[in-house]
């Protein structure tokens, strides 16, 4: 089993900078993926940010774009979450997800496409 375990939320202000990390243990994969998904209250599991381990390859949900970044610590098996200009909106619970890369394509968007989930951090935006 692979473990993810989320840290670095919080309660700021808006236009302030935050940065989440997951940090993975347990079973590797040659292979892999890993993205950030957040989750409002009332509001569905949506996607932010994912990258591909193996090329460095990301991908960002438009609302976020310009704003975050996914970078990555191959030597810590951490993947990061750097978010920028922060806005009300983007309160929410942020979860690290992964998954092998057994598919290559375009990193997956979907929650389904992820079978390894951390506990969430709470980040709160005050306007």
């Amino acid at each position: 089993q692979v473990q993810l375990v989320e840290s670095g939320g919080g309660l700021v202000q808006a236009g302030d900078s935050l940065r989440l990390s997951c940090a993975a243990s347990g079973r590797t994969f040659s292979r892999y993926y890993m993205g950030w998904f957040r989750q409002a209250p009332g509001k569905e599991r949506e996607f932010v940010a994912a990258i591909r381990w193996s090329n460095g390859g990301t991908r960002y949900a438009d609302s976020v774009k310009g704003r975050f970044t996914i970078p990555r610590d191959n030597n810590k098996n951490t993947v990061y979450l750097q978010m920028n200009s922060l806005k009300p909106e983007d309160t929410a619970v942020y979860f690290c997800a992964g998954d092998s890369d057994t598919a290559g394509g375009v990193v997956p968007t979907s929650t389904r496409r992820y079978d390894y989930w951390g506990k969430g951090t709470q980040v709160t935006v005050s306007s």
